[in-house]
């Protein structure tokens, strides 16, 4: 194969991958993008009602700080230190997107509003509208090409290269010319995103595939793998139903091969109930095990019905059985005559409330005023990923980890906090890479033959979704780990231009992400209840460790500045 060389590289095009690359051009480090596709990803290509980011607070009066700020990220399950660089990124990662032309709304007086979303206490959140990491996106982009950092567009990482001292080179495949490189370089930074692949029932777009394999195989360890987020999304067009589209109201309909349309939250709920928990499903919309007598109702309730073979829609049309305003929750009808948004019916009332949830729908041949919306209870996000350091930095020196694919997450992470993490964690890695930069090897690398596996990934993934998602059954999750494990075991060595060849690439990505999770999910299903610290695994292999604490540190300014002077090498 070809090779070519660069002190870093980025693998991905989304809000992590294209931080990464601006800062490190920023810094002067000789960088290079490596793409699946510049327009695919969940960063360009997904959102919510109105997608949350989640920061420091710059507005108002209530109190924040950035310890404070750490110790929502953190958690028993989240290592303090890296939750403290998250915070302390926040505000200038946030601000970068604001001059980058990001528009997030500010009062007359230029203060950020907040708004306050799950599993935080303050009003910390804020949005730029259903497209929020679109806009970043696209606004990091544009300065990515101002700077003229050389993209591999069109281009798959097909393995990391390790030599005694850590990464040495990333091998790529073109896609279009089924041509192999290799790129010698002292750095990698994967911004790959969550490993969608592994899951069937998936609201990541299509192109969304993760590439957490990569890290996986070439030894780096995984935290709380386990720990993903599940909740309710459009199937025929891939979202998240959850904000405006639940506090609306909408009739929840199932309706079976016979045609017949049944409201079984009512059914089973009582009308008054399932309208309450409807509207809550709107700010606690992931599933969670301490709602299963709560809003989580929904969750499992819709889960019921589609395994029984029945279809379940949101109906934005006419009201569930028994609405009346007067008769919601006091907090259901406060927010909704707040919210100016007390109109006859849902459509109304999402008009009224959020017109571009509506009209986004429309843009992909969705009409709300004719048409259901089908749902399922879909994988949207992993808490878990590949473990890293307070630097971004995986166990393998010289290979990071940023967004998504890495594990900083907690189990009960802030709604929002994803959007915050792909700026910290790629700024993390980009200044670490920066100041500690690792030389480009010259001599001869190991050479592996590479291998595929034979089959096909949807078998798996239906599988995964069966067994493996929010309900966990320990049996079939043992027998798919065992299943995966002769896949992998029957790999074979495959041209670079047989016609399948980024197929089965992508399968044996799949297939080691599910096994490293697989591991960690039955770790978890063996613990006792209320088992805390984070959970590791490589190579299949589990064990618990204890959260580091969010570190006590040092802010006398003249010793701090002193520090900062040598560490930078500033007279």
């Amino acid at each position: 194969m070809r090779e070519i060389s660069a002190a870093a590289v980025i693998v991905g095009s989304g809000c992590a991958g294209l931080n990464a690359a601006d800062t490190l051009s920023q810094l002067g480090v000789d960088c290079l993008l490596v793409t699946e596709d510049m327009n695919a990803g969940t960063s360009r290509n997904t959102g919510s009602d109105k997608q949350t980011y989640y920061k420091l607070s710059l507005g108002g009066d209530d109190p924040d700080s950035v310890g404070d700020l750490a110790s929502s990220l953190g958690g028993s399950d989240i290592h303090g230190d890296i939750a403290l660089c998250e915070a302390a990124l926040s505000a200038p990662c946030f601000l970068k997107l604001c001059q980058l032309g990001v528009p997030f709304p500010t009062n007359a007086y230029g203060e950020y509003a907040g708004y306050q979303t799950d599993h935080d206490t303050r009003r910390r959140a804020t949005s730029a509208g259903p497209l929020t990491s679109r806009m970043m996106t696209e606004a990091l982009e544009r300065s990515v090409r101002q700077r003229s950092i050389p993209i591999l567009d069109r281009t798959l990482a097909v393995r990391v290269v390790r030599d005694a001292a850590g990464v040495a080179a990333l091998d790529v495949w073109n896609r279009d010319t089924h041509e192999l490189t290799r790129i010698r370089c002292g750095s990698v930074i994967l911004c790959t995103g969550g490993p969608a692949h592994i899951y069937r029932d998936r609201v990541y777009p299509e192109s969304q595939h993760g590439m957490s394999g990569l890290a996986f195989e070439a030894g780096a360890e995984g935290a709380n793998l386990d720990c993903w987020q599940y909740g309710l999304a459009s199937t025929r067009f891939r979202w998240n139903v959850s904000g405006s589209y639940q506090q609306v109201i909408p009739r929840y309909v199932s309706v079976g091969s016979d045609g017949q349309e049944r409201e079984f939250l009512a059914d089973a709920l009582g009308e008054r109930e399932a309208m309450a928990m409807t509207f809550l499903k709107g700010y606690q919309w992931p599933f969670d095990p301490n709602r299963v007598n709560g809003s989580s109702r929904v969750d499992l309730l819709v889960k019921r019905e589609t395994d029984a073979g029945r279809t379940v829609y949101l109906d934005y049309r006419s009201n569930p059985r028994g609405y009346d305003l007067e008769q919601l929750t006091e907090e259901a009808r406060n927010y909704l005559l707040q919210s100016g948004a007390a109109a006859d019916t849902p459509i109304e009332r999402l008009r009224r409330m959020n017109a571009p949830a509506i009209s986004l729908y429309l843009d992909h041949g969705i009409d709300l005023t004719s048409d259901m919306l089908e749902v399922k209870v879909c994988a949207q996000h992993h808490n878990g990923g590949i473990a890293v350091n307070a630097d971004a930095e995986t166990s393998v020196p010289g290979l990071y980890a940023a967004g998504e694919a890495a594990g900083t997450f907690g189990r009960r992470r802030p709604g929002g906090s994803a959007l915050n993490a792909t700026q910290t964690g790629s700024m993390r890695a980009a200044q670490h890479i920066a100041l500690h930069p690792r030389s480009v090897t010259s001599g001869p690398l190991p050479e592996e033959p590479l291998t595929l596996p034979v089959g096909e990934l949807a078998g798996f993934q239906t599988e995964m979704s069966r067994v493996a998602a929010f309900e966990r059954d320990g049996e079939g999750m043992r027998r798919l780990r065992t299943r995966i494990g002769e896949a992998l075991s029957r790999s074979v060595q495959v041209s670079q231009d047989a016609p399948d060849f980024e197929s089965r690439l992508l399968l044996r990505d799949a297939l080691i992400t599910q096994r490293e999770v697989l591991s960690a999910m039955l770790f978890a299903l063996d613990e006792p209840d209320g088992a805390q610290g984070v959970l590791t695994t490589r190579s299949g292999v589990s064990a618990r460790e204890p959260a580091r604490p969010i570190p006590d540190r040092d802010l006398w300014f003249e010793r701090v500045w002193k520090a900062y002077r040598e560490e930078h090498g500033l007279t």
